[in-house]
């Protein structure tokens, strides 16, 4: 095992498990968390992780999306959130290893972009889907966008994230967004099924299909102009309209 702040991290006879560890904050993306799941993605590779398993700590969240006391900070290297974030999930798509994402109770904006990037997802029944972006006056970034149309289409991505109205997991299992759905006190036994299963399979062969794969989709909605939305997100950041939104947003909800 190796040290994060705001995860940790495993691997064990191939199996990794990378853990949003902040269950008292439901798990949020700052940007700290952003830049520790990059470095996580590449730690699971060069320590022979072959599947690994993505979810977050406690009962109440997978993740709540992009930690919003800090919408407009740097990082220490000068990079914020926008570019950490798309960082993020290209690095967690990008990893050799097969990644399944056990994902429970609230999956929130940027935490529905963290498992759109990882391979495969399950669901247990109390998970509620959410991308409140367009509410808070900042447009989905971080390649959510074509991620999400890889998945369930452009017409509904459009409509959920224009309206941001919250959908379940059986809703996000129709949609084709879910491989599975799962009694809420079954998802980690799930997860450990469907990890099981790949690692019976010849690991060089899967790391074929899983590049085959990101190919074809690539040529379907591709990632690689994720930096636009980057500029766009750090504009939005500026932007008197989009904080005013934010804050009413925020002020709706209760936050300081």
């Amino acid at each position: 095992m190796t040290s994060f702040e705001t995860l940790t991290v495993s691997v064990a006879d191939g199996l990794g498990r990378l853990t949003l560890n902040q269950p008292h904050k439901l798990n949020p993306l700052g940007n700290d968390a952003l830049a520790e799941v990059a470095q996580a993605a590449q730690w699971m590779d060069d320590n022979g992780a072959t599947v690994v398993i993505v979810t977050g700590a406690g009962d109440r969240a997978f993740c709540a999306g992009f930690d919003l006391t800090q919408f407009a900070q740097n990082n220490s290297d000068g990079t914020d959130g926008a570019t950490l974030g798309f960082r993020m999930a290209d690095a967690l798509e990008s990893m050799d290893a097969v990644s399944v994402a056990a994902i429970h109770g609230h999956c929130i904006g940027g935490g529905l972009v963290l498992a759109a990037a990882c391979d495969i997802r399950i669901a247990a029944e109390n998970t509620n889907f959410a991308i409140p972006e367009v509410d808070l006056g900042i447009p989905l970034a971080w390649g959510g966008i074509p991620r999400l149309v890889r998945e369930i289409g452009p017409a509904l991505t459009k409509e959920l994230v224009m309206t941001c109205r919250p959908f379940d997991a059986q809703e996000a299992l129709s949609a084709g967004f879910l491989n599975k759905v799962v009694p809420t006190e079954g998802l980690e036994d799930a997860a450990d099924a469907m990890a099981a299963a790949l690692l019976k399979r010849p690991q060089r062969i899967l790391r074929t299909t899983k590049r085959q794969v990101h190919t074809a989709i690539e040529d379907m909605a591709s990632t690689r102009d994720g930096w636009a939305g980057s500029i766009a997100l750090q504009a939005a950041l500026t932007d008197p309209e989009a904080r005013a939104s934010a804050r009413q947003y925020l002020d709706d909800r209760g936050h300081k």
